[in-house]
């Protein structure tokens, strides 16, 4: 009996330590679900030995149990998703959005993942009870759980009181053809910039120089557009400016609560560059921002990035410029607006204006074009016409499947790059498509110096959009501006900027300010002309000189697959009166005349100029106190120019000096040390060329011809080679090619050279000898 007592006894002392042993294995498991499922609200400290410890605030381990309890099913799915690292620290759990990513353990705080962790957590900080993180994690685990957390920012950054600027090389790859010369060889790159505005003034307009010199060929951008290249792909090997698009302006930390989204622009490059062979990394010489009143010092780099902080430069002065809600409008040679008049929710009507501020600047037949951003197409025109009109266009495209019911027959223009011209001067008062100041010239835009009122030009155009721009506002400029003329300067435009609205005249008659729905500002700029693209010419003669020097072999280009021709050698010299017939007319005179001057000729004549306008200055006299010249224009097109106008820069000393022009209209532009010339009312008009007076003669070509006159007060040591010929010639607006070189005059044509010498040499000795009687 006893011994049946104790085995009973025994017997329940097993099955009481069994179920202690079962009750405390499940009261950690429950408390570490509770403080998983309330995001780290428990202090959890380590885990091991199956045992936990809880937060000795019991209160809240209850609540969290309780929560638990209700959430089984989400208790046990977190706890089934903490893997190692997790664990040990009781703070980070797995999440299936990037975006939520786990970041490092900060202040005391461990990283949360999920909405429930972040309420948690927030509601911890609003309690004032900071998390401690948890002792135990390896260095392996802490990398894990930093994976995805942002690269922090460069410590310039933080000292930087100004604009930072970065450029970074992301990738580079071999392209193909692939090629043995290294130099040759092509690689695929992407890069990215950043313009960031850390200082305490908003940077309206900003524009950032990436110095490129590995002949990058740019094949797209992104966030931003570069201002002087041309269409993708576009050559920048000597650098570019880029310029913001969309966003244009950096507003500062204080004003958006730090948002970087308003602070700073990210633009992303894609393109092409050669050289340098393969592991290499190529960087540009240098990046600034060339806003007005900064100074950026040298760019730093370190690797594949460079970084500079560009601040405001204190000798900078201050303009004092009138309070607007838009960066002022830009000055420049020539200027483009585009104001919206009318906005509704699926079209709005434009009116764009043209506006000549430069003194040489001029357009005859101008072309204008742009590219839209959006999908618009142009429905009417008023005051000029595209050169295309294809319905197809439109029909086809997303226009097409928008508009379902539209009558596109109609449509001004639908395509994404449209050609647009001046009306001619016939259609000014046509009530459909004229009727508009400054309109219907022709496409003629004059110098201001010639008429103000003829330098500038207007039309209208109606402008559909397509969704998701269905709205009143949504208002998105065209963008790559450009715009050209027949024989007239090289204008490169920039982007679009948005400005405060134009103001106009109430159209009502009253004293009141009528402004437009918005408006943006375009400048553009004169470029000179690059080698072989002029569209005029000059040739060099003088009264000393025999030879005149013609225009330059191909300066006006078109030389490509002349095999009978050398486009790579410098003129023949030719005689003055060779200048007054085409080129094609030339040959024998040409051959002519270096047969009786002993010149060398070679076995392929040089090519021509392929000039449409050609002008020669020719040196009259020189005498004590001054000297004369005579300029002669040249029209080797069919066509006639009328109002024309050329103009003649010297070197300061000949300007100073300039006395009269007897046959044209001339004045002198100070600031350019520039003499502005055009014919006189009745004589302002250069024929084409014509027929010769009987079959097979050479055809003649307009002309004008006029003296100038100089005195030599202020040019104490005159050379004539130095200061009787100019240094740039323009035709209405255009650089003209000049030779290479001036008449030469007396002994620097003669070249000497050791044989010639040793021949004059051994004449002399034996004419000494035999006036001398020494041969007998």
């Amino acid at each position: 009996m006893e011994v049946a007592t104790r085995k009973a006894a025994s017997s329940y002392t097993t099955l009481l330590v069994l179920f202690l042993f079962l009750f405390l294995s499940f009261v950690p498991s429950h408390g570490q679900n509770a403080a998983i499922a309330d995001g780290g609200e428990a202090k959890a400290a380590a885990i091991a030995d199956g045992e936990a410890k809880f937060d000795d605030k019991p209160a809240e381990a209850k609540d969290a149990a309780a929560v638990a309890a209700d959430k089984p099913a989400a208790a046990a799915d977190g706890e089934a998703k903490i893997d190692n690292a997790a664990a040990a620290n009781g703070a980070a759990a797995k999440v299936d959005d990037p975006a939520k990513a786990l970041v490092a353990v900060e202040d005391g705080k461990p990283a949360v993942a999920g909405k429930a962790d972040v309420e948690a957590a927030d509601a911890a900080d609003a309690d004032g009870k900071a998390v401690k993180p948890v002792k135990g994690a390896d260095a392996a685990d802490t990398a894990l759980a930093a994976v995805d957390a942002p690269p922090p920012p460069p410590a310039e950054l933080e000292v930087c009181n100004g604009v930072f600027l970065t450029y970074t090389l992301l990738t580079r790859e071999k392209e193909y053809p692939f090629v043995k010369n290294k130099s040759n060889q092509a690689y695929a790159f992407t890069s990215q910039a950043t313009i960031t505005n850390v200082g305490d003034e908003e940077v309206k307009g900003w524009k950032m120089y990436i110095g490129f010199q590995h002949r990058e060929i740019l094949v797209s951008m992104d966030g931003g557009i570069p201002i002087d290249a041309e269409d993708f792909p576009s050559g920048v090997g000597n650098g570019t400016t880029i310029a913001g698009n969309p966003m244009v302006d950096l507003k500062t930390a204080i004003l958006t609560a730090n948002d970087f989204t308003q602070m700073s622009v990210q633009v992303g490059m894609k393109g092409s560059q050669f050289g340098l062979g393969d592991g290499a990394t190529p960087m540009p010489k240098t990046i600034k921002l060339i806003n007005s009143g900064f100074k950026c010092p040298a760019a730093t780099r370190r690797g594949s990035t460079m970084i500079v902080c560009c601040k405001k430069d204190p000798k900078a002065k201050a303009l004092a410029l009138k309070k607007t809600k838009y960066p002022p409008r830009g000055k420049g040679d020539l200027t483009i607006s585009y104001d919206v008049l009318q906005a509704f929710q699926t079209n709005y009507y434009a009116e764009v204006t043209i506006q000549n501020h430069h003194p040489l600047g001029r357009l005859d037949h101008w072309n204008l074009t742009w590219e839209w951003q959006r999908g618009e197409f142009i429905y009417a025109l008023k005051g000029a016409f595209a050169r295309v009109k294809d319905p197809s266009v439109c029909l086809y495209g997303p226009a097409g499947q928008y508009y379902r019911d539209f009558d596109f027959t109609n449509v001004a223009n639908c395509e994404k790059k449209p050609i647009i011209s001046d009306l001619p001067a016939e259609r000014k008062d046509d009530e459909k498509i004229g009727k508009l100041p400054w309109c219907c010239r022709n496409g003629t835009v004059l110098s201001p110096l010639m008429d103000r009122n003829q330098a500038r030009s207007m039309f209208q155009l109606q402008v559909f959009k397509i969704p998701p721009d269905n709205n009143r506002t949504a208002l998105t400029p065209p963008m790559r501006w450009k715009i050209d003329g027949v024989i007239n300067p090289h204008y490169k435009c920039g982007p679009p900027i948005r400005v405060d609205p134009t103001e106009y005249p109430d159209p009502s008659g009253l004293k009141a300010i009528h402004t437009a729905v918005a408006s943006w500002h375009i400048v553009c700029n004169i470029t000179k002309p690059a080698p072989q693209k002029s569209r005029c010419c000059v040739s060099f003669s003088a009264f000393y000189n025999e030879s005149a020097i013609p225009c330059n072999t191909c300066a006006c280009g078109g030389c490509d697959g002349h095999r009978q021709c050398n486009a790579k050698v410098p003129p023949m010299l030719v005689p003055p009166d060779a200048l007054l017939v085409p080129f094609v007319n030339r040959t024998a005179k040409i051959k002519a005349w270096a047969k009786m001057k002993h010149f060398k000729i070679p076995k392929r004549l040089p090519c021509g100029d392929h000039c449409p306008v050609s002008i020669n200055w020719h040196v009259n006299s020189d005498y004590k106190t001054g000297w004369t010249a005579r300029i002669t224009l040249f029209n080797w097109e069919r066509y006639a120019f009328d109002d024309w106008f050329t103009a003649i820069q010297f070197h300061n000393n000949s300007f100073r000096d300039f006395e009269e022009v007897y046959s044209f209209n001339g004045t002198r532009i100070p600031g350019l040390r520039t003499i502005f010339m055009q014919g006189y009312e009745g004589l302002n008009y250069l024929v084409g060329l014509t027929n010769g007076s009987r079959i097979g003669a050479p055809h003649v070509p307009g002309k004008q011809q006029s003296v100038l006159s100089f005195k030599k007060k202020y040019s104490r040591k005159f050379n004539i080679r130095r200061d009787a010929f100019p240094t740039k010639v323009y035709f209405n607006g255009e650089e003209c090619s000049l030779p290479p070189t001036t008449p030469s005059n007396g002994a620097s044509r003669i070249k000497s050279s050791p044989i010639s010498f040793l021949a004059v040499a051994v004449i002399a000795l034996l004419s000494f000898l035999a006036m001398t009687g020494r041969f007998y």
